[in-house]
């Protein structure tokens, strides 16, 4: 763990009035990651390489969190996954520095605010890993997704036509988002908004 995240998880968030607890993810999150995964439609989850739905794509997820190749959040409420994310890397890979960012919220979560404060703690642990740019993907008729995260500063650097397809086989378009870890990071220094986050 770096001096950037010591101790900054488990923390209090409230979004549209309601408290919830963000976390890292654990290896005993699994049960709940797969009803929270449950309740989230097939478009929901298209973006996403694998189907977390099945309970040995989840194991697997834990096993890499373990082995360091994702950090994952968990925003829970009653014991209840409300939202999560996932930066992936693959130390391996000619882009070790670059770490593919993943959010997830469940429908009741919505346009609260959720989505935005996962994705800022995510850049914290982007930071935090030395990263130096972030990707993002979703299907391109997700438009709110995209919005937030061009609101956050992420541009536009790819579309894949007709790239994945839903379980009637109706193919979708995936845009693909980046955003200069690097750049944000000098930029919040600069003006002193690095401090924002302790």
């Amino acid at each position: 763990m770096t001096p950037l995240l010591e101790g900054r998880y488990p923390r209090s968030l409230e979004e549209g009035g309601l408290a919830l607890e963000l976390r890292w993810m654990r290896s005993d999150d699994q049960d709940a990651v797969l009803r929270f995964a449950g309740t989230l439609t097939d478009h929901d989850l298209l973006f996403l390489r694998r189907n977390i739905r099945e309970p040995k794509v989840v194991a697997a997820w834990a096993e890499q969190i373990e082995r360091g190749e994702i950090m994952s959040l968990v925003a829970v409420r009653g014991g209840q996954v409300a939202g999560c994310s996932a930066i992936v890397i693959d130390p391996h890979s000619w882009s070790p520095h670059v770490g593919e960012l993943r959010v997830l919220l469940g429908a009741d979560y919505r346009s609260q605010g959720l989505g935005r404060s996962l994705i800022q703690e995510s850049f914290l642990v982007a930071m935090s890993l030395g990263l130096e740019k972030l990707t993002a993907q979703m299907t391109a008729d997700q438009e709110a997704a995209i919005n937030v995260f061009q609101d956050m500063g992420f541009k536009p650097e790819a579309l894949f036509r007709d790239h994945v397809k839903d379980a009637s086989g109706t193919a979708h378009d995936i845009v693909v988002l980046s955003f200069d870890v690097q750049a944000y990071q000098a930029r919040a220094a600069q003006y002193g908004l690095d401090e924002a986050f302790e």
